[in-house]
């Protein structure tokens, strides 16, 4: 099963020019969604993780899931504004705008071992803040996951020393 097959193309959404890669064909087809998440949960096994850190919104279908199967705490990394209580920030430029995204303060300890995962990094700009977030609470950044990645765009460029790791690469 390739499943870049079930990555649907729609023209000029969110503006004119850009060709947006549709995950819903994935999350609705349930033996293509089993794949993915079983292949994100077979490269990461043996690799000693003690949670998983995923993005607002679309990255939590996956990194929920994956969290789940490998038994580790879930970190939600939000867009400004969304989570209670005291939180830190990064902002960075992002593919259409300027964002800001934040994570709790007693989300991550000195010491762990973090996997962030996301469904898609273009030119790597949330994940590489999300990693700055995870450093600035003490946490290591232990791999970087992408549905799909824009390798055309090198976010790998951008995360310098965290590794990038994707299933379907444009």
């Amino acid at each position: 099963m390739k499943l870049k097959n079930y990555i649907r193309n729609v023209p000029d959404f969110p503006k004119p020019g850009i060709q947006f890669k549709d995950i819903s064909p994935l999350l609705e087809n349930p033996e293509a969604f089993k794949k993915c998440i079983d292949e994100i949960t077979r490269i990461y096994t043996k690799v000693s993780l003690d949670k998983i850190a995923t993005f607002d919104a679309r990255g939590f279908l996956f990194g929920s899931v994956v969290a789940y199967k490998l038994g580790l705490p879930l970190v939600m990394i939000r867009k400004k504004g969304k989570l209670p209580g005291k939180v830190i920030q990064e902002s960075y430029q992002g593919e259409y705008a300027p964002a800001t995204i934040e994570v709790g303060e007693d989300s991550i300890r000195k010491g762990d071992k973090v996997l962030l995962i996301d469904d898609v990094a273009a030119v790597g700009a949330c994940m590489k803040a999300g990693c700055k977030l995870i450093e600035r609470l003490g946490g290591k950044v232990s791999g970087c996951f992408a549905v799909i990645e824009f390798s055309s765009m090198n976010p790998q460029k951008l995360l310098g020393k965290h590794q990038l790791r994707s299933l379907i690469k444009y």
